[in-house]
Parts: C-alpha cells; sequence; structure tokens
C-alpha cells in the first residue's frame, strides 16, 4: 500500500462515500449498493480499488461480503495531515486573535 494508491482511491467521490459508510459499522456488498445507489458492478469496482489501497477488508460470511475500513491506512493518513493540521489551528487562532483585536466597542446609549 503507498500513499499515492491511498489518495488516488480516496480522490473519487463515490469512494468516499463507501468510506463514510463503512465508517459508521461493516456493511455487506449489497447495503453499499444500495445505500450509494450505483451498480452492483460499479459498487465492485470502488471496492476493488479500496482494497488494493488498503483501506478495506472483505471477508466472507456464508454468501456475502461483508467490508469493513482497516484502520491503519487512515491512521497513517492522519498522521501525515498532522502537521498541516497544527498549521490551519495556528493560523485560525491568529485570524480569531485579530478579529478580537479589530472589534469596536459597542456604542453607548447616553
Amino acid at each position: 500500500m503507498s500513499d499515492a494508491a491511498l489518495w488516488a482511491a480516496l480522490a473519487d467521490p463515490h469512494r468516499r462515500a463507501i468510506v463514510a459508510l463503512l465508517l459508521e459499522r461493516p456493511r455487506p456488498v449489497g447495503e453499499i449498493v444500495e445505500a450509494c445507489g450505483l451498480s452492483q458492478p460499479s459498487t465492485s469496482k470502488h471496492l476493488r480499488v479500496l482494497r488494493g489501497a488498503g483501506l478495506v477488508r472483505v471477508r466472507q460470511d456464508a454468501q456475502r461480503r461483508v467490508y469493513a475500513l482497516d484502520p491503519a491506512p487512515i491512521a497513517a493518513l492522519d498522521a501525515w495531515l498532522a502537521p498541516y493540521r497544527r498549521l490551519w489551528n495556528d493560523s485560525l487562532d491568529a485570524l480569531g486573535r485579530r478579529l478580537d483585536d479589530s472589534e469596536e466597542p459597542p456604542l453607548s446609549k447616553d
């Protein structure tokens, strides 16, 4: 699993929707098809890409295939984003301080 494969897998909005569904709980393919409103072959292709990127795991449950998120790649992405998150937070904090400093006091009703 490469970082490029993770980013490429998550670049597609349908795959991000599938990841969001699986965040709630593992789901069989049929449920994913129904929830996403895609055809079964299209959903299977998206799941294959997600599985190839290591983002999901699949297990056989009788005749059904049940997909679940694999948290390890998500944790790797989170670690990669951490320095950027600090940068965003610092920038937002600075903006908040600037806005607080620029507020004019309310006019008195005298």
